[in-house]
């Protein structure tokens, strides 16, 4: 063996331990990652089985518990005990204003071209106040020819009373015959009757006149003017103005069958126009003998006296005081509604939440009146009622009744 050979095998047996020593650190940090991942899912599983057990906790509860919501804790809520008092009967309504009296005034004759009007919208006017004139050049001329006619009649009325007169002096004398006298008499009495005639006429022609003047048939006030000067009006022109007659108005309130029942003539009632806080005092007037089909409601008209805020058209509020009814009285929040109609959550003797359908009243800032369906001694859940459902247990906490 030379030494160059030597060599070699030194250098490889050195590059042999070199090696062992690389791969047993390699190992070593293995060994460590594993022994770390190991701890790591120790902790995790750990965890995983303390969580576990919180999770399992309710299964430990008694029996009885796990049953769904009656199960858990039961909810807290609030109950009133409405009791009975004297309610006042308040009826609400609301609907348009209108006049009580509407006229509407058009052409009362043939018509022709305005020459004037007189009126404007908000003006008061008084019986027979003329309100527009039309044009009548040519009406006048009619009756100053049909004056003249009357007397060419006259004129001739005389001549015939005065030949009849003359006649009747010759008769005895025998100059006259008496057929002569009767056709002097009877000539006598067609010119009289051509005066009459005349008269007629001359009278119709200044009534015709007359009706060229639009005038107001009665007192009130001017709501409209549909006309101009220069316009050609006739019969089938329409109204040229309406006129509330004195001025009165009336609020024509919309009520259900159940209210309409509660009207009756002569009560007084607060309208309260939109925009307004002031209230005004009208009278039942009138209350619809039917109830529409369709909507199932009825009018009760309401007359208001005059005021500016009060505009034919408007919107207004009418409220009723119908006498008093003895019956529970609650809080708003108590009320609740759907499809099958209004209704209230009471609390029966096992703290078991359930539905009771009600008839609601007048509704006021007191509360609502409960005309049927309690009777005043139910714990009635004062709010929140929304967020219950029958059948569910509760923990009912007494509240004052409200009123």
């Amino acid at each position: 063996m030379n030494l160059e050979t030597a060599g070699w095998r030194r250098d490889a047996i050195e590059g042999e331990i070199l090696g062992e020593e690389v791969l047993a650190s390699r190992r070593r940090r293995r060994n460590i990652i594993i022994a770390v991942i190991a701890a790591l899912l120790v902790v995790i599983a750990a965890v995983i089985a303390m969580t576990g057990k919180g999770e399992d906790a309710p299964a430990a509860a008694p029996p009885g518990a796990g049953k769904g919501k009656r199960g858990q804790t039961a909810p807290s809520v609030t109950v009133v005990v409405p009791g009975r008092q004297q309610v006042a009967g308040i009826v609400s309504a609301s609907g348009n204003l209108a006049a009580r009296v509407d006229m509407p005034v058009g052409v009362p004759g043939e018509g022709g071209m305005v020459s004037r009007v007189l009126v404007q919208p908000g003006q008061w006017v008084g019986a027979g106040q003329t309100l527009a004139s039309i044009d009548r050049s040519v009406q006048t001329q009619e009756a100053q020819r049909l004056a003249a006619s009357i007397e060419v009649a006259r004129a001739d009325a005389r001549l015939a009373q005065q030949e009849l007169e003359r006649a009747q002096a010759l008769v005895s004398r025998g100059f006259v015959s008496k057929a002569d006298v009767e056709r002097r008499t009877a000539t006598r009495d067609a010119a009289n009757a051509r005066v009459r005639v005349a008269q007629a006429q001359l009278g119709e022609s200044r009534a015709r006149i007359g009706r060229l003047d639009i005038r107001a048939p009665a007192a009130g006030l001017v709501l409209e003017r549909n006309v101009e000067p220069g316009q050609v009006v006739g019969a089938g022109s329409g109204a040229l103005f309406r006129i509330a007659r004195g001025g009165e108005m009336e609020l024509k309130a919309q009520l259900s069958q159940q209210d309409l029942a509660m009207m009756r003539v002569g009560l007084p009632v607060q309208v309260i126009p939109v925009g307004s806080n002031q209230a005004f005092t009208g009278r039942v007037w009138q209350v619809s003998p039917v109830i529409d089909p369709q909507t199932r409601l009825g009018e009760a008209r309401i007359a208001v006296p005059y005021n500016p805020l009060l505009r034919p058209g408007g919107f207004a509020e009418a409220r009723v005081t119908s006498g008093a009814v003895d019956a529970p009285l609650l809080p708003q929040s108590a009320v609740l509604s759907d499809q099958q109609g209004n209704y209230v959550y009471v609390v029966n003797r096992n703290n078991e939440v359930e539905r009771r359908d009600i008839k609601v009243g007048s509704v006021s800032s007191a509360g609502v009146t409960i005309l049927a369906g309690l009777s005043g001694t139910e714990r009635v859940v004062l709010s929140a009622g929304a967020f219950l459902n029958p059948g569910q247990k509760v923990a009912p906490r007494r509240a004052e009744a409200r009123s």
